[in-house]
């Protein structure tokens, strides 16, 4: 075959491929066998292999190929894709409504409701047609560039068709993952000893941003698009209707749900329908999108800077079931909070199986009034943690319990106490073996003393043999006793107790936030330690002293003062120093000394990062002489965004301190 026929054979069956997996992934409605596409494919793949210089970039062969990508770069939106307001209730809707009709100065508007898919926002860049880039929605102004992930969607088309293809295009949707593909990946990384994915978005999304396309191509990935920006175009559509009707006719995945509501009480009735509905369908919704229908009104209304005025988001409410409360137990923390927990008949909720769900303390307890044996409505709150929503009490018999939380404490019986002011109770003895566990596995966790193998089920043979009651009794550990534990052997014991002795040395941030100080999380231990740097410094501080630290306020202050004057925490610190843990002094003098590209300068950080940890990215800051914030003030010098960024973008952006996206930030460290 000369070059110029298998040019013409090459493009007809491209035609034919495409039009078929339309067909196929679009339409849900395949005209054609596997083996009949496999063998059109097997004939494209052969005449591209005799002619290389023939292969093009939107070619159905080239959907999945290339090494994997050391990382992602920025890709800048040509217009923002901002997130949407949120309604629970019929009354914000209509409120919702109330406001567009005055902004408009109109009695009557129409409305698009569209299925509000849980996945991962894309923005999808064609140029004459063909895909040419595209990114996850990352600030709203700049996401990541994944394009050559989003290739292996079989959904997304590589070349547009129909006769109004525009020459620029920018397309949004979201992408997801069905639920049985779900359960398959689940199962999968189950067998492989893998963790497994919480959600389907979290598969989604951990899946869009592999750095090796080939893994992207096995995890079945959807999308469906929902909206576009005609840069160049023929024709613009007057309405959002049409534009949906309109990339659908270009060859996109719509979702075929949507429909036209002539007003707000059309669109509340859809959205009842839905709470049902949802059920059926093989993919995750967390609410409907409803949209001012009208295009030139969406442009009239605007947006704020994080929101569009014309659109929302009608969330469902959170999964609940009902359940029965078979007993309620009370928990001991570290800090010695007492905190009451429901145990319950065993429930699915949000497909998550419910044993167990938080009452949080004793007020609340008594505000809605949970007995034990009552029926209850049981739901996550966040769409996580397990919580008593409400109590049947229409369904009580009078076999019902009162429940009283216990004066003195069901670990170690020494009185519990309830400060002035506060819901919290709490046992007094530190040396409550329910505490000294838990305080244990904290100060061995990673972000604290870090010693490797010291786990909970170690820590609870431990304390439950009498060998650790304190925390300085890890440092007199022995491998005789060791190995008198189960599972421990000659080599885990050795590695055990020089884990423990590397941990003598630890930074001393890290070993404030370890002592497990009410009030002292990470941020707070690196104030402390910068400002005083050294522990007996911070020891003989008095509370003014400890006021006068930048960043903290009063009750952290009291917490800290209250933490070193007691005779038993000082007595510890003294037993600690001469076990040899002393940790290592630093300050932010010594830090600003420190050679490097950013002496002086301070980071914040928001979003999820894809190249580090937030451990990771902030110890880079410091080695070259930085200094990490945890809130934005003008005296903040960069925030850096990962993905889904929270409220501290806007905030950076009023305070005019400097914005860098990951990869600026991964360019500024020399990484």
């Amino acid at each position: 075959m000369d070059r110029e026929r298998a040019k013409r054979e090459i493009e007809r069956l491209r035609e034919i491929i495409r039009y078929h997996d339309y067909r196929y992934y679009v339409l849900n409605s395949p005209e054609i066998s596997d083996e009949e596409y496999d063998a059109l494919m097997r004939k494209l793949e052969e005449l591209e292999a005799l002619f290389p210089d023939l292969v093009t970039p939107d070619s159905p062969t080239q959907r999945v190929g290339g090494k994997p990508q050391e990382g992602f770069v920025p890709f800048t939106h040509a217009r923002p894709m901002l997130s949407l307001n949120n309604a629970f209730t019929e009354e914000e809707m209509r409120d919702f409504d109330r406001r567009v009709k005055r902004m408009l100065g109109t009695e009557t508007v129409e409305y698009v409701v569209e299925l509000k898919i849980d996945g991962l926002a894309v923005n999808l860049r064609y140029e004459g047609g063909v895909f040419v880039r595209g990114a996850t929605r990352g600030d709203g102004t700049t996401g990541e560039d994944v394009t050559l992930n989003l290739r292996t969607i079989r959904s997304i088309p590589l070349r547009l068709f129909g006769e109004k293809v525009p020459s620029l295009i920018e397309v949004q949707g979201e992408v997801f993952m069905h639920k049985g593909d779900f359960e398959k990946l689940n199962e999968e990384r189950a067998k492989r000893g893998e963790p497994l994915f919480a959600n389907t978005r979290n598969a989604a999304a951990g899946s869009l941003r592999q750095l090796d396309p080939n893994v992207t191509a096995q995890r079945k990935l959807d999308i469906f698009v929902y909206g576009a920006y005609l840069i160049e175009s023929p024709w613009y559509p007057t309405t959002h209707w049409e534009l949906l009707h309109f990339l659908k006719d270009l060859g996109f995945k719509v979702n075929p749900n949507a429909q036209l509501a002539r007003d707000i009480e059309e669109v509340i009735a859809v959205h009842r329908e839905w709470e049902e509905k949802r059920k059926t369908l093989d993919y995750d919704i967390d609410g409907l999108v409803v949209k001012v229908n009208n295009l030139t009104f969406q442009e009239l209304l605007g947006a704020t800077s994080k929101s569009p005025r014309w659109a929302i988001a009608y969330k469902f409410e959170p999964t609940r079931a009902v359940t029965r409360v078979l007993d309620i137990e009370v928990n001991v923390g570290r800090t010695g909070t007492l905190t009451p927990v429901a145990v319950l008949e065993p429930v699915e909720v949000g497909g998550v199986v419910v044993r167990r769900a938080t009452l949080h303390n004793e007020d609340e307890v008594r505000r809605k009034d949970v007995r034990i044996g009552d029926w209850v409505i049981v739901g996550r709150a966040g769409e996580v943690i397990p919580e008593v929503v409400l109590v049947l009490k229409e369904r009580r018999d009078g076999s019902e319990r009162i429940f009283t939380m216990p004066t003195s404490c069901p670990v170690c019986h020494s009185p519990v106490v309830r400060e002035e002011g506060e819901v919290a109770v709490r046992c007094i003895n530190a040396n409550c073996p329910a505490q000294i566990k838990e305080r244990l596995r904290h100060f061995a966790s990673r972000d604290a003393m870090d010693i490797e193998g010291l786990g909970e089920k170690l820590i609870d043979q431990l304390v439950d043999k009498g060998y650790v009651r304190t925390i300085p009794d890890l440092y007199r550990l022995t491998k005789e006793k060791l190995l008198k534990l189960e599972r421990m052997g000659d080599k885990s014991s050795e590695n055990l107790l020089q884990a423990i002795e590397r941990s003598k040395k630890r930074p001393l941030a890290r070993f404030l936030y370890a002592l497990g100080i009410r009030y002292v999380g990470e941020f707070v231990a690196q104030l402390l330690a910068e400002h005083f740097g050294s522990l007996r410094k911070i020891m003989e501080a008095s509370f003014e002293d400890l006021l006068a630290v930048e960043g903290i306020g009063p009750k952290v202050a009291e917490a800290v003062w209250q933490f070193f004057r007691n005779p038993e925490n000082r007595a510890m610190l003294e037993e600690l120093e001469a076990l040899g843990v002393v940790p290592e002094e630093e300050t932010a003098e010594v830090a600003a000394s420190l050679e490097g590209p950013l002496q002086g300068k301070t980071f914040v950080f928001t979003g999820t990062l894809s190249r580090f940890s937030r451990k990771e990215a902030e110890e880079l800051v410091r080695q070259r002489g930085g200094r990490v914030a945890n809130a934005v003030s003008r005296k903040v010098d960069y925030l850096v965004v990962g993905e889904n960024p929270g409220g501290k973008l806007e905030e950076a952006r009023q305070k005019n301190v400097r914005i860098l996206t990951e990869e600026e930030f991964y360019e500024m460290m020399g990484a």
